[in-house]
């Protein structure tokens, strides 16, 4: 029976499992600190390890390519892009954590789950099924993950592993399902992930369908940044709009990592961040900050 592609930003699907959704406000959770590691690190480890033949798990991820996605990790991890028309933002947001923090304990997560087919990453374990280790390098037609079999590792792997309300209307992999319900995140999934597998001290203010409740947005926003990790939930409709104006629905769509926020002199806010593959640069009013923002995620390694 052939699905049909639900996509995060349907706002009759949210709203039917309005009932389920999971406020964050005011969460947070405590966990050991990660290891981290440098570029160098990896790359040093990269060039000692002897190159492995073909997985017999992962059968479409030629081993040449996946070698090349995982140098890419360690030396460009800006770079790292989740491609177009999928539900994979969340999870490319997230990989900014280890790719910055522990380069080389990924990379070396990552061909220990190309040799064996399962690995574990601070304890968390992925033993994916037969359809996702099929699917992995099969992934066509979504840009810059088309060359990057690696990454369609990972993201398959994460949205197979982590479950929330919005995916329980579709729990098992078919083929297409990186566009659909199955490989959506909403907003405890997401920092549930995080605490999760990056072992770090989360906390987080807003939910699904209801923007969060603070009085001055900016001067929040900037307080948890100079201590911080700081991941934006928002409205990427409302965003990208060539006109901010309202949008029809009102919900948020999109993950991003923030790196700056700035207040210029004609009562305007200059966003810098983290976003398909590259640094961007966005100018709006202080309306539009509030308007576009559903939530406001803060991670820290723990003392």
């Amino acid at each position: 029976m052939k699905k049909v592609a639900l996509h995060i930003y349907n706002p009759f699907i949210l709203l039917v499992f309005t009932c389920f959704s999971v406020s964050a406000k005011n969460t947070e959770s405590v966990a050991d600190s990660i290891q981290t590691s440098t570029q160098s690190q990896a790359m040093a480890w990269l060039d000692s390890v002897q190159r492995t033949d073909s997985s017999r798990y992962w059968i479409n991820v030629q081993p040449d390519i996946f070698f090349d996605n995982l140098r890419g990790f360690a030396t460009s991890p800006l770079k790292f892009y989740e491609g177009r028309t999928n539900n994979f933002c969340a999870y490319s947001a997230l990989t900014y954590l280890p790719l910055k923090n522990d380069p080389l304990g990924f990379c070396q997560f990552m061909l220990k789950l190309y040799k064996e087919g399962k690995a574990s990453y601070n304890n968390i374990n992925f033993r994916p099924g037969k359809a996702i280790l099929a699917e992995a390098g099969l992934l066509k037609y979504k840009g810059a993950l088309d060359l990057n079999p690696a990454a369609q590792m990972w993201f398959l792997c994460l949205a197979d592993r982590f479950k929330g309300y919005l995916n329980f209307v579709n729990l098992n992999f078919d083929k297409g399902d990186e566009n659909t319900l199955w490989a959506s995140t909403n907003y405890s999934k997401f920092n549930r992930m995080l605490r999760k597998v990056f072992k770090l001290r989360i906390r987080a203010r807003g939910s699904d369908l209801m923007r969060p409740w603070i009085d001055d947005l900016y001067i929040h926003i900037q307080e948890r940044l100079e201590r911080g990790t700081v991941f934006l939930y928002l409205n990427n409709r409302l965003l990208y709009r060539k006109k901010h104006t309202s949008s029809r629905f009102s919900i948020p769509t999109h993950y991003i990592l923030l790196l700056d926020i700035q207040k210029v002199d004609n009562d305007k806010i200059n966003i810098i961040y983290w976003d398909y593959g590259m640094k961007s640069l966005q100018q709006i009013s202080p309306e539009l900050l509030r308007k576009a923002v559903f939530g406001i995620t803060y991670a820290t390694n723990v003392k």
